[in-house]
């Protein structure tokens, strides 16, 4: 088999019960945003998001989790944005690890079924 024609790749989202997408690679980099910005609004159009589109996605997610991933504080400046809940903050570390494990591993099983010398 052409070894050089071949890549494996891995796409993971987190579901709920009933099967909804709650999170995935998206939820992933505006949350990222959020945390570094202190602003939807900022991670959104960091990500040529409309803020519709991320305040949205974001009730979807918090809905179907049933919690709370931002805390939003109203205001202009110093005294207003958001910050992740600590919900939020631990679903973003466990996903970025989760994501991490399963690309190494699937990057080993595939070197060991596809790049072998047939």
């Amino acid at each position: 088999m052409n070894q050089g024609k071949l890549q494996v790749h891995v796409k993971v989202w987190l579901a709920n019960e009933g099967g909804e997408a709650v999170f995935g690679l998206g939820l992933l980099r505006l949350l990222q945003g959020v945390e570094q910005t202190g602003s939807l609004l900022q991670a959104a159009s960091a990500l040529d998001m409309s803020y519709r589109s991320a305040w949205g996605r974001l009730k979807t997610a918090e809905r179907r989790l049933g919690e709370a991933l931002l805390e939003r504080t109203p205001g202009a400046g110093r005294h207003g944005g958001s910050r992740l809940t600590p919900t939020g903050r631990r679903l973003l570390e466990r996903y970025g690890t989760l994501v991490e494990q399963i690309t190494r591993s699937s990057e080993a099983a595939f070197g060991r079924l596809f790049l072998i010398d047939d």
